[in-house]
């Protein structure tokens, strides 16, 4: 593989605002690639696909490389050089690349390979907080989730089906498989813009991850309910949730930041789909009009997000201790709050995107323990791990509440 000049420099680019400017690498990616018009697809895939790999496994390339952050332009180099090593591609004879020696990175390589920390390339504190949360499971899971994610799409029942979207992509040489399990799932066989297609544009379809699938189908939403997502965000959920209920009923989709139920509203109108009322959460206010009068809550709590780390990883290294500290509290409290809508006889879904106990199933445990009159009660629970699905990790629970009140 030849490495071109200007795709090289718009990756240390990238990796200077994502390592030394804390700026998110899905929207440095977003404006990078369209720095150049005359990028092509594999233009741009070299670009996204390498700046993540090499954010991925920063720590590791780091200790192989001998350089400490904040990473100069030379070390940037330097990272790079691993990367390009590793992967058997020739260093070009550039002026950049004088002082980024090659010898020994396979052997360093090798050998920090046996540590896991440096393996997995993660900060000290959260290999340890793996292991304290998930023991000898850490190992497994880790690695799982330092694979690349799959592009999975999630079929819009409104306007078509598995068949024939699967059928529509095959004709733009794009391949997909359907998912044992998941009825509205289709994983893409190789990366693929999908977002280009008329299909996307004319609501055929989201990119939803398969775990992501399983909480709307936990929910279990059927039309003329009235179910209020409690923390839809740009309302991947609620998106199907409607379309399951036929748009028949109401679906309240509630958040504290108005612009994501905004990006919701042009999603909804995309897909087709007119019964999902948005309501900002901007006091206590809009929570108590509607206390006892959802058939269903979903509650798709803030976390930690290490369920996701594979197509986010550059949030291992903007996650700190206190903040796990701070977003359990917010799980508890939104749990505590939220739950009250739901009628009695209805149900609640908690659901997260991490592998953690300590937001999951001990949050529930912590929940109903807390609970006056028992109103609530754990009907199942689902603990998706990346080692066995092979997809995002996620915990979603369903819990029932009393006909009656104690």
């Amino acid at each position: 593989m030849r490495l071109h000049r200007n795709l090289v420099f718009a990756t240390i680019d990238s990796l200077h605002l994502i390592f030394n400017e804390n700026k998110q690498a899905d929207k440095v990616l977003r404006n990078t690639l369209k720095r150049d018009k005359r990028w092509g697809a594999r233009d741009r895939g070299f670009i996204a696909e390498t700046t993540y790999d090499i954010v991925r496994w920063k720590r590791l390339y780091a200790e192989i490389a001998e350089v400490k952050e904040p990473f100069s332009r030379p070390n940037l180099f330097r990272l790079f050089t691993v990367w390009a090593t590793l992967n058997g591609i020739k260093i070009p004879d550039w002026p950049q690349f004088e002082d980024t020696p090659t010898r020994r990175i396979k052997g360093k390589f090798d050998e920090l390979s046996k540590i896991r920390k440096y393996r997995e390339s993660l900060p000290d504190w959260l290999d340890e907080l793996g292991v304290k949360e998930l023991g000898k499971k850490w190992d497994a899971e880790i690695g799982a989730l330092n694979q690349v994610a799959d592009v999975v799409l999630r079929v819009n029942p409104l306007k078509t089906n598995v068949v024939d979207l699967q059928a529509n992509l095959k004709e733009l040489e794009i391949e997909t498989e359907q998912i044992k399990g998941y009825p509205y799932a289709l994983k893409l066989k190789e990366r693929a813009n999908v977002f280009i297609t008329e299909a996307f544009k004319n609501g055929w379809f989201e990119v939803q991850d398969a775990s992501s699938q399983k909480v709307a189908a936990l929910l279990d939403p059927k039309p003329g309910m009235r179910i209020v997502d409690a923390c839809a965000g740009a309302g991947g959920k609620s998106l199907h949730i409607a379309s399951l209920m036929e748009n028949k009923g109401q679906v309240i989709s509630m958040d504290i930041y108005e612009n994501k139920l905004t990006e919701l509203k042009r999603r909804a109108r995309r897909n087709g789909i007119h019964n999902i009322e948005t309501r900002v959460i901007d006091s206590t206010k809009a929570i108590k009009k509607l206390l006892g009068k959802a058939d269903k809550v979903l509650i798709d709590a803030p976390c930690s997000g290490l369920g996701v780390l594979r197509r986010n990883p550059d949030a291992k290294w903007k996650l700190q201790p206190e903040f796990l500290d701070t977003i359990k509290e917010t799980q508890k409290e939104i749990l505590d709050n939220y739950s009250r809508m739901v009628k009695p006889g209805g149900q609640l879904v908690y659901a997260t995107c991490s592998i953690l106990p300590s937001e999951n199933e001990k949050q529930v445990k912590a929940f109903l323990a807390r609970e006056e009159g028992n109103k609530f009660t754990l009907t199942k629970d689902q603990k998706i791990l990346p080692s066995k699905s092979g997809f995002d990790g996620f915990y979603i629970a369903l819990l029932q509440k009393k006909e009656t009140e104690s």
